[in-house]
């Protein structure tokens, strides 16, 4: 309740945060519907490679003509208009700005946008989970050095999961799991643009009547946004991916002190302090009962007589044994949300949750056979899906990230099985600014890890 009253207050004085926007699209959009609304924020600037959609977005949103009419950002700031333009760097070193909002879902956009934040003093909210995925604890450190706050996006999974797990934590609870729902079943790997409405049930009617992206809808279906999301949640709160990934095991709010377990302990975890994601199918295709597709939860153990005494006399659903409980959040609501992590950060210098560590690291892995000369077509498209592992293990095995894996061309002789991993090696990837960074933050994490006795072991099943 505190963020409220601050905000008021800052309204109240004429001192709002000034928030300038990076991307008006549907999340970007989700944002602008409640900003407007909300005391002590004002959207200042708003930046889109298609300034038109940003302001049918604006309008969607229902904000009225003469309030985004400002010729210049400095108009904007004056009027308590909004400003809109193409030009997203001109929007970073404007001034005054408090927090850069990055909604654009680009990797390589968003690495730089968080660079000219740190050169300019610009707290920074990350939308863009991709880039935290593929350079989030580099981007993270680079921001503190500069004295800024980077944050991952409240009203997204990864940031409503960091909460969990530090409620828990705050609590004295040690974390078993945290992770979210989605609909899942293994055969949706292999899921393209072309095959994804039949597995969502879309008729070509509703594909027509809307304005849906195929190659969006098809990561969060073939496992890639999940992926990325957990590799976000990792990084952020110490949590690690078993050594194969994730499992999506199926699973309903009921079972989850059950399923969310260690495996030593009749649960599927494959060592206390996981990240995972469940499915709200059963493998045969049936729906889970009172399944978790939109929320996000938290499983934690009590590790004494007296509070699994506790949870029992409260009403806590927890396994046979006892020891184990959880808290879960049904939705999320997306944008709606987004005014927490602006305000956390421009009232309490708090993120919503942050890189602290290279943990968790997302490798482009092939659908079907690839061959020498085939350009790969990134996240949610024909070629390959992003799978998620320990960062170590990654960095061992020389894995390409999801990140990069648009737009290049594979160079190698032999080709590249379906259902395994693309490398650095197989590919021309070029020496764009998101492969130096990235380049850079492995070299960093693996000097890091050689000094302190090599890399890290991926987590021994327990």
């Amino acid at each position: 309740m505190n963020l409220y009253r601050k905000l008021t207050k800052r309204a109240e004085s004429g001192k709002p945060l000034r928030v300038v926007l990076i991307g008006a699209g549907k999340f970007g959009s989700m944002f602008l519907a409640q900003a407007r609304r909300t005391p002590g924020l004002h959207v200042a600037g708003i930046a889109d490679l298609n300034p038109a959609r940003a302001r049918e977005s604006l309008a969607c949103a229902g904000w009225p003509p003469e309030q985004y009419s400002s010729a210049s950002y400095a108009g904007a700031v004056k009027s308590g208009g909004t400003f809109v333009t193409d030009d997203s760097m001109t929007l970073i070193a404007a001034g005054p700005v408090d927090v850069v909002i990055d909604a654009t879902g680009s990797p390589t956009a968003g690495i730089r946008h968080v660079l000219g934040c740190c050169r300019h003093g610009k707290h920074v909210v990350m939308v863009n989970v991709e880039a935290d995925a593929l350079a989030g604890p580099l981007l993270a450190r680079k921001a503190k050095q500069s004295s800024i706050v980077y944050s991952l996006a409240y009203g997204d999974q990864p940031a409503l999961i960091c909460e969990l797990v530090d409620w828990a934590r705050t609590a004295g609870f040690e974390v078993a799991a945290a992770g979210k729902g989605t609909k899942y079943l293994p055969a949706y790997h292999a899921s393209t643009p072309d095959t994804v409405w039949g597995y969502y049930g879309f008729s070509p009617q509703i594909v027509a009547q809307g304005n849906f992206n195929p190659q969006m809808f098809n990561s969060f279906l073939d496992g890639t946004k999940s992926a990325i999301e957990m590799a976000a949640v990792a990084n952020a709160t110490g949590l690690t991916p078993a050594p194969e990934g994730l499992a999506f095991p199926p699973c309903g709010v009921d079972d989850l002190p059950r399923v969310l377990r260690p495996r030593a302990e009749g649960g599927q975890l494959a060592h206390r302090g996981q990240v995972e994601v469940i499915s709200s199918l059963e493998r045969d295709g049936r729906p889970v009962y009172r399944d978790l597709r939109w929320g996000v939860y938290v499983t934690f153990s009590a590790d004494s007589e007296y509070v699994r005494r506790c949870f029992h006399e409260y009403g806590l659903v927890t396994d046979d044994s006892g020891n184990y409980s959880a808290m879960y959040k049904p939705f999320h609501l997306i944008g709606l949300e987004l005014g927490i992590s602006v305000a956390s950060i421009g009232l309490l210098g708090e993120p919503t949750g942050a890189p602290t560590g290279f943990r968790g690291d997302v490798v482009a892995v092939a659908k079907r056979n690839l061959s020498a000369g085939e350009m790969l077509d990134g996240e949610g498209g024909y070629t390959v899906y992003g799978r998620l592992m320990p960062a170590a293990d990654s960095l061992r095995l020389g894995g390409l990230p999801v990140g990069l894996a648009h737009g290049v061309k594979l160079k190698l002789k032999r080709t590249v099985v379906a259902g395994q991993p693309v490398l650095w090696g197989d590919v021309e990837v070029g020496e764009s600014e998101a492969v130096v960074f990235r380049k850079e933050m492995e070299e960093i994490f693996h000097t890091e890890w050689a000094s302190s006795g090599g890399l890290p072991l991926s987590p021994t099943p327990k």
